[in-house]
């Protein structure tokens, strides 16, 4: 191994050993399980949740997890060459031994580079062609909410928070391990578990349209739809309170707090805050608690709270004001992301003055307000440009605001209000800032394209093409006439194929096996992507993007992702689609119930 890792730049992706990470006597393990990143060391080591099942899991005497990510060109041509499979970072043992290999899908884009992981590690990429003593290929994360693109490549998925439902899947697995059972007894047994998608147990069959005609179990003990799984008591969940400290800078290389999970606000394009829902928070002296220990058990210099909306956290106040004593005392910095630009008070801003102060980012959404009712954004032009005037004020000498386009409805009117608005906040800082600060100032205009997802209103509306895209963009730009804006947008190819794989059905495999077999991987990254390879690898699979993509569906349509229940209805979503329409908007979940279906599981409800 130190011979090949002497060939290869940044090693240290592939080393181990740092501090806070867990090396196990393999004898003494019944499970050994591979946690892959499908990405670079990097970006994976930024992701909280493999976090929190690393240090959850290995609390577990009988169970071992190590790292897998995905390794660069470089490495990958010494693996090649010295004939060296993918291997767990820890022991640096071939994860084609293990128990289970199991993938985070946090972006549709990755979904080639898993392929390219199972064909590096010498596992079948085909689930059915796993024999007795493979080990099963799992996946979770965010974009298992519609698993059908994967399904041919997948054992079994996780649906919803994995803190306690990875332990009963272990469990069972020592169990029927134990009993001798055949492979296809297992995924029998974990299918019983609430939160647990096994594929290969369920028909599909299709219309000549191509539209779904049914989707059915193949037998009596499965069920015809998988619950997400729900951690209740959110503030009792599992928390690292160690975390591994990398030797290489990476994206998010700081103490993460997670505050809550789930969202209040119901943006309708957001899946997120769909998917997570119901919201549930950690008591202020619960995070104290795991800021502490973090601080003395990793060194780390900074402490960033995180969550989707950090502002909504009904304590925020009172943890800002004791998690500035502690990082005070500690001499390390307090990051307070996710900050709605409504929510962006005087009060916090008093609270958080020894914050470093560079740049802040909001998230508009949108350059109008026709269009950020549609979205259901609930903030007006006012309260952006009274928020965006409070940070030039408090010291911030440049502001990045997030924008899409192509969102349902959206006009060129719509898009040209983008750069009004930015043109805005421009001016604003030249009459807010400081004079020393005058020439400091920078606006920075992120701008992607809007992809539909499932499980939010706009999961059956149709998707932008590239020209129409592009002449939006195009819009946004000759629009921008301030030397002061920074306007960033990204390449409407990605978004595309990202919609594509969004609202696909499990027909897509056939795509994916011809693109990973062309040598597509690392398609979020712009050196790797190939659109051309993925045209041809549709037109192998005589499969057309567009339909997946332009074509709006109908209300009554079965979508590839209904055999999930995410815990919000249908009928709800189709409410709020029908309010985007008419330009109307809904109450966050604190201001008034909306119905959305998880009135049950819902602290905002029943608390």
């Amino acid at each position: 191994m130190d011979k090949l890792l002497s060939k290869v730049q940044k090693a240290v992706r592939y080393t181990g050993g740092e501090l806070g990470s867990i090396v196990k006597d393999k004898a003494n393990v019944k499970v050994r399980f591979a946690f892959c990143f499908p990405d670079i060391y990097e970006i994976g080591m930024s992701h909280l949740g493999l976090k929190i099942l690393y240090h959850g899991l290995n609390n577990r005497d009988d169970v071992w997890v190590e790292r897998v990510f995905a390794p660069w060109t470089d490495m990958e041509e010494q693996m090649t060459e010295t004939n060296t499979p993918l291997f767990g970072l820890e022991s640096k043992d071939p994860i084609k031994d293990f128990d289970f290999v199991g993938f985070t899908l946090q972006y549709e884009m990755s979904y080639t580079t898993i392929l390219h992981m199972l064909k590096l590690a010498g596992l079948p990429l085909v689930s059915s062609e796993r024999t007795e003593g493979m080990p099963f290929v799992c996946a979770g994360g965010p974009c298992a909410f519609n698993p059908e693109p994967l399904a041919d490549f997948m054992d079994f998925y996780l649906i919803g928070d994995g803190e306690e439902i990875w332990h009963e899947v272990i469990d069972e697995y020592e169990s029927w391990k134990y009993a001798g059972e055949p492979r296809a007894e297992f995924l029998k047994r974990i299918s019983r578990i609430e939160g647990i998608y096994v594929p290969s147990f369920y028909d599909v069959d299709y219309n000549e349209d191509g539209t779904i005609k049914c989707f059915k179990p193949k037998y009596d003990f499965v069920p015809e739809q998988v619950k997400k799984r729900v951690v209740r008591d959110f503030d009792k969940a599992y928390y690292p309170e160690n975390m591994i400290v990398p030797y290489m800078d990476i994206v998010h290389d700081r103490i993460m707090l997670e505050l809550f999970r789930g969202c209040i606000r119901g943006c309708r394009f957001c899946q997120a805050g769909f998917i997570y829902r119901p919201i549930r928070e950690r008591r202020p002296e619960t995070l104290l608690k795991f800021a502490e220990k973090l601080i003395e058990n990793t060194g780390y210099e900074e402490i960033s709270l995180t969550s989707l909306s950090s502002s909504d956290y009904t304590c925020l106040p009172e943890l800002t004001e004791k998690l500035l004593e502690l990082t005070n005392k500690s001499k390390i910095n307090l990051a307070l992301p996710s900050l709605r630009i409504d929510n962006f008070s005087v009060e916090l801003m008093k609270k958080i003055q020894s914050v470093r102060k560079s740049s802040i980012t909001f998230a508009p959404e949108a350059g109008t307000q026709r269009m950020r009712d549609v979205i259901n954004k609930n903030i007006t032009e006012e309260e952006i440009l009274y928020g965006a005037g409070m940070a030039f004020e408090g010291g911030w000498t440049g502001i990045k605001l997030y924008f899409m386009i192509g969102l349902p409805t959206e006009t060129d009117e719509d898009a040209a209000g983008i750069a009004s608005l930015a043109e805005k906040v421009s001016d604003l800082y030249s009459e807010k800032a400081a004079p020393k600060d005058f020439r400091r100032g920078r606006i920075t205009v992120s701008v992607s394209s809007f992809v539909p997802k499932p499980m939010t209103p706009f999961q059956w509306e149709s998707q932008d093409g590239l020209d129409q895209l592009r002449r939006k963009q195009s819009i946004i730009r000759d629009g921008i006439k301030s030397r002061r804006i920074v306007y960033n947008w990204h390449e409407s190819y990605v978004s595309v194929l990202e919609g594509v794989f969004s609202r696909g059905d499990r027909r897509l495999g056939k795509v994916l096996l011809y693109a990973h077999e062309s040598g597509a991987k690392f398609d979020s990254w712009d050196e790797f992507f190939d659109f051309d390879k993925w045209t041809a690898a549709f037109e192998k699979a005589e499969l057309d993007m567009d339909f997946y993509t332009k074509r709006k569906r109908s209300f009554d349509e079965i979508l590839p992702w209904d055999v999930i229940d995410c815990g919000i209805s249908k009928a709800f979503f189709k409410r709020e689609c029908e309010k985007a329409y008419a330009g109307k908007t809904t109450d966050n979940c604190r201001q008034s119930c909306a119905g959305c279906g998880l009135m049950d599981r819902c602290e905002v409800k029943n608390g």
